[in-house]
């Protein structure tokens, strides 16, 4: 599908599809930035823990790559922000829906990995290191799955013309 057809289906001009795609990203940013505060907050909270002298290096390793993938995770959900701030009222809305989209991606990906991080550290410490190893790429293989690859399943399935029941001999009906 081209650039041009979902604005002619809308009846909107590229500009008006500009903030359209701005404004629904920016929703999506809400989203993942509660969860990212969330996380870096709960990671600021484990360095004054009691247990937090007993992990060992691994663990602790561990600890400051997830504190700051969770802040590199953070610092990208919140540059769409300061991109259209510092280019306000300067008529490039499309570059800036294009640039925010692109690091609303790449946080979501490092997000991915902070999840990662935060599952790995606290099931080795709650119960060793092989259980965390596994706990952290389950984590790892959900979020690809449910981020990447689900995504470009619907895409897959929604690209295809859609067919009547009797037409392709499998008896699903859509």
């Amino acid at each position: 599908m081209s650039e041009q057809q979902p604005s002619a289906a809308r009846d909107e001009t590229p500009l008006e599809r500009a903030d359209r795609n701005f404004a629904e990203l920016l929703q999506e940013l809400r989203v993942t930035q509660a969860g990212v505060q969330i996380l870096f907050a709960f990671l600021l909270t484990l360095a004054f823990t009691p247990r937090f002298t007993s992990i060992d290096t691994v663990q602790r390793v561990t600890y400051v790559t997830t504190l700051l993938l969770s802040v590199l995770a953070a610092a990208l959900f919140t540059a769409p922000a300061a991109v259209h701030r510092s280019l306000f009222q300067q008529n490039v809305k499309p570059a800036i829906v294009r640039v925010s989209s692109r690091l609303a991606t790449l946080g979501l990906y490092v997000l991915m990995l902070a999840f990662t991080g935060s599952v790995l550290l606290i099931v080795d410490v709650s119960l060793g290191r092989g259980a965390g190893i596994a706990a952290g790429a389950g984590t790892l293989a959900v979020c690809l799955a449910l981020w990447s690859v689900l995504p470009r399943m619907v895409r897959r399935v929604d690209s295809h013309p859609a067919v009547p029941s009797g037409e392709h001999g499998g008896g699903h009906g859509r």
